[in-house]
């Protein structure tokens, strides 16, 4: 990969503070959602945000920005090949 490509491609952060905001950049797509349990796709792969009265106060589709804010108790990646399409197993137990 070159310098170019390196360049071009959007960056993945995120910024947790005080374990109830949180900021993330570099997200393609957002699986599901609720109070308890948040399901994204990021450049890094999947990340599941999981917690208590969690909120998504704003989602730039142009930029992959996110925030969202509420009490975060953890974030787990998943599968960093992963593009977001489901599996037959993910679909079946949907």
């Amino acid at each position: 990969m070159n310098s170019e490509e390196k360049n071009s491609r959007p960056l993945h952060n995120v910024i947790m503070e005080g374990r109830k905001n949180l900021t993330i950049s570099g997200v393609t797509d957002v699986d599901s959602f609720d109070e308890r349990c948040i399901v994204l796709y990021t450049q890094m792969g999947e990340l599941v945000i999981k917690g208590r009265e969690l909120h998504i106060n704003s989602m730039s589709v142009e930029t992959g920005d996110m925030t969202i804010d509420g009490d975060i108790w953890a974030l787990n990646y998943g599968d960093k090949d992963k593009k977001g399409s489901p599996t037959f197993l993910g679909k079946l137990f949907r």
